[in-house]
């Protein structure tokens, strides 16, 4: 084969390669970030055990507020339901998850603070929640936060909120620890302890559940501000900007306040304000 033939025939074959990139360039991102490989599909990553905010149930579904928040961000960045691949991250394994491309975004009452801001990016905030205490419905001793000094004060195993109570506002709490809220709840019921402490968002969704409505209620102390906000790789603006917008867009059509008032509104959750966006409330 002379040098004319040689050219002709390795024309042809970057023709060929360069029509066949252009024709699979115009595919929809699958958006997993190295989740799910299927395509067309994206991983979000949720809590799977927070009634209300995140909850798998026993036959698989799932639940909560910051579900119906991840799925509308999901169908506004152009995906169907079917899409969506939801993917436990627990609260320790968040930033890792993000960086390593696990999950497109997370959604699981992740609180805006410089330190994540350090190795993520942030949309929203998109819920003002705040630490508060939960009582029984009957219970007319505890109405300031001072009211806590002597109580015995549920502590779960992890979380830093009852010590910061005992070490900033009451003192004299008795500590009793817990392995989880499902199990404060029902000392709680039983009168075993005198109240649990943790976001407001986290304890309506408990109260909120079928076994407990009507039994507790909320004391309204805001005790701290928490901005959830949907964490994304950081640097990710494109990404950011999209959820932003999908999230004003929530708010703007009424469904942020039906998804507030569906997950929240059994346990008499009275929710500040939806957000505005990059509004961080110190």
């Amino acid at each position: 084969m002379n040098l004319r033939k040689v050219t002709a025939v390795s024309a042809v074959v970057l023709s060929l390669a360069l029509s066949a990139t252009a024709c699979g360039s115009g595919k929809k991102d699958s958006g997993d970030g190295g989740g799910s490989k299927g395509g067309g599909k994206i991983t979000i990553g949720i809590k799977i055990d927070q009634p209300g905010i995140g909850l798998k149930t026993p036959d698989g579904k799932y639940t909560g507020f910051d579900v119906d928040v991840a799925e509308y961000v999901a169908k506004e960045l152009g995906y169907e339901e079917g899409d969506i691949v939801f993917k436990e991250t627990k609260s320790a394994d968040r930033e890792t998850a993000i960086a390593r491309g696990d999950v497109k975004f997370i959604v699981a009452s992740y609180s805006i603070n410089d330190k994540r801001l350090a190795k993520v990016d942030f949309a929203g905030p998109y819920l003002l929640a705040h630490q508060d205490v939960l009582i029984r419905a009957d219970d007319n001793t505890i109405t300031k936060p001072e009211d806590l000094n002597k109580k015995k004060l549920c502590s779960v195993t992890g979380s830093t909120s009852a010590t910061n109570v005992k070490e900033k506002i009451a003192p004299n709490a008795q500590l009793q620890n817990y392995g989880g809220y499902s199990q404060c709840l029902t000392g709680l019921e039983n009168k075993v302890i005198d109240a649990l402490t943790t976001d407001d968002s986290i304890l309506a969704g408990y109260a909120a559940q079928e076994a407990f409505k009507g039994k507790f209620k909320l004391a309204g102390f805001k005790l701290s501000n928490e901005n959830y906000g949907i964490g994304l790789k950081k640097g990710d603006a494109e990404l950011k900007d999209k959820i932003n917008k999908a999230l004003e867009k929530m708010v703007q059509d009424k469904s942020w306040q039906k998804a507030v008032d569906a997950n929240f509104g059994p346990a008499g959750y009275k929710n500040e304000p939806a957000p505005k966006i990059g509004d961080i409330v110190k």
